[in-house]
């Protein structure tokens, strides 16, 4: 049996597996006891059945042993942000709200995660209905500091080796600023690349769901087991997908051109943060292209607001009638902003994000990836909020597929990351070029 079995990557776990070396039971049980030793700091996990998870694990046991087909994942423990259904277990979306909720079938991505294999530890902690008002979950590194959100604690979990992948979803920044913030690899894949039937509706225009682990490898074998066609999804593409694995293990077979658009709210940038993206920027030299960026593009961070709001309380519109007085403070008054906006100025937003997709459309007819911060710096202390999702916002709004590498380090000790976004529905071709970038990375620091 592998010693400490729950510090494994996924794809260590499933090579582990595979071989006999380690049992589904085994990993399972060493990722409980983490939970068990860490989670009173940390509060990742909204909600734990250690008993349903070791019995899922042993049927995954039994069924290696009988040498029946097994999927991609089978074995491993998966987290799941709190506002993804689940049938066997709440789903509570971060509010009182919804305390006990027990929907009556699990998500579509569920299904897919169940289909291959994998263990359904359990449901993480999100902040108040996936939005802006935090809750408990504490950042692994120093709980002393948030661990961002919305995904609040999908990030933390996986990076308090309380299990290799979670899934979280973002609608601004909530995948890839808590991913930077905890040190895990974050990757949010195009828009309408993963099925949302089941995932609570906050921005039909803008929800998108990502994943969490410690590897390139991981986050990308997660997201291809949970991509798929959703016909009842009106972001989804009835298309093949990219093959994100495949791409996440290939060789660049030229070196990549990567555009740093220095945008004017980059002067939000901590100065620790800043330094980082430099010496990422002269290392690479003449591969990165630096140029100011329209500023048309930054007035997209308004035009995203304005669409999220305003469809949120569309969305939730009976929730936030009949349940006003459990909203937070810090929500009621952006329901309040939301609610004011009309249906023009909704339908006027919608017209310039398709416009801000024909854009990137041409601009990476000459550039494989953006180079980005991944967050403002490291990550602020523990009740001053989740950090500032801006610099996610415009890839965000456009659906572009967007990966954060754990690569930097601030002046507190705490870990920063570096973002790639790339085309959309070229997600291989993003993580062949996240894979280039942590290479030349690693070579400079060996």
């Amino acid at each position: 049996m592998i010693k400490e079995a729950s510090t494994l990557t996924a794809t260590e776990a499933v090579q582990a597996i595979a071989s006999g070396r380690l049992t589904s039971v085994g990993l399972v049980e060493s990722c409980l006891a983490r939970i068990e030793e860490t989670d009173d700091t940390v509060m990742a996990w909204a909600y734990v059945d250690a008993d349903a998870a070791l019995a899922q694990a042993a049927d995954c046991d039994r069924i290696r042993r009988a040498g029946m087909a097994t999927g991609p994942l089978h074995g491993i423990p998966v987290g799941l942000k709190d506002n993804v259904d689940t049938a066997d277990t709440p789903t509570e979306c971060g509010t009182a709200i919804f305390a006990g909720r027990r929907p009556e079938r699990d998500a579509r991505l569920v299904d897919h995660l169940r289909e291959a294999g994998a263990v359904i530890l359990g449901k993480t902690v999100t902040t108040e209905l996936a939005f802006v008002h935090a809750n408990e979950t504490r950042n692994p590194h120093n709980p002393d500091h948030t661990p961002g959100g919305s995904s609040s604690g999908s990030a933390a979990a996986v990076a308090a080796q309380q299990t290799p992948l979670a899934i979280g979803t973002q609608t601004n920044g909530s995948v890839i600023r808590p991913a930077s913030f905890c040190g895990v690899f974050g990757l949010k894949p195009t828009r309408g690349m993963i099925p949302r039937e089941g995932v609570l509706r906050t921005s039909v225009s803008l929800d998108q769901v990502g994943c969490f682990g410690r590897s390139l490898a991981d986050v990308a074998l997660l997201a291809d087991v949970i991509s798929s066609y959703d016909s009842g999804d009106p972001a989804s593409f009835a298309r093949p997908r990219p093959n994100m694995a495949d791409g996440a293990a290939a060789a660049a077979p030229v070196t990549p051109n990567l555009a740093w658009l220095d945008l004017p709210f980059y002067d939000r940038l901590a100065e620790d943060a800043r330094d980082g993206m430099n010496a990422v920027i002269d290392l690479l030299g003449p591969q990165v292209a630096k140029m100011e960026a329209a500023e048309a593009l930054s007035n997209l961070v308004a035009v995203q607001a304005r669409i999220h709001e305003y469809e949120i309380c569309q969305h939730q519109a009976k929730l936030f009638e009949t349940h006003w007085d459990q909203i937070s403070e810090t929500l009621k008054p952006i329901v309040a902003r939301g609610r004011k906006i009309t249906r023009t100025e909704y339908e006027d937003a919608l017209a310039v994000k398709a416009s801000a997709e024909a854009f990137f459309a041409d601009f990476f007819v000459d550039y494989d990836a953006i180079l980005a911060p991944a967050a403002s710096g490291e990550a602020p202390m523990f009740g001053n909020g989740t950090g500032d999702p801006i610099f996610c916002t415009l890839w965000t709004l456009a659906g572009l597929p967007c990966v954060t590498l754990p690569v930097l380090v601030g002046e507190n000790g705490l870990p920063i990351g570096v973002q790639l976004i790339g085309p959309v529905e070229k997600d291989d071709r993003l993580l062949r070029t996240a894979r280039w970038l942590q290479n030349q990375l690693a070579e400079e620091t060996a």
